[in-house]
């Protein structure tokens, strides 16, 4: 009867252990940058009107200047020139999301 018991013992906690497992893997999987999502009370600033200066080099793309929250204030991160990681891609703006409930979050710039 030991045995059974142990064995019981052993299928269970490699079930904990699996079932466990998988939902930390949907967890991660399903919202990442829930996750990591910062909500802020303050509505960002209008965008600042940039200059765009003359393209450095053939290729460039212009990334727009963005408001960035330094947990107190905004601040404005101003706009570059950068090269696209590979052809055919084009840079998304990083923007502002209002959440009707929990007030701003950013949403990262990106490739595409």
């Amino acid at each position: 009867m030991g045995v059974c018991n142990g064995g019981n013992k052993v299928k269970r906690n490699l079930l904990v252990a699996v079932l466990s497992a998988g939902i930390l893997v949907f967890m991660l999987w399903a919202s990442p940058a829930e996750a990591a999502r910062v909500y802020v009370s303050i509505a960002p600033p209008p965008l600042v009107v940039e200059t765009i200066p003359p393209v450095p080099t053939p290729g460039y793309v212009w990334v727009p200047g963005f408001h960035r929250w330094d947990g107190h204030a905004y601040i404005w991160v101003k706009g570059h020139y950068a090269m696209p990681p590979r052809p055919h891609v084009a840079w998304v703006a990083g923007h502002w999301v209002h959440h009707r409930s929990h007030g701003w979050y950013w949403v990262e710039g990106h490739w595409r």
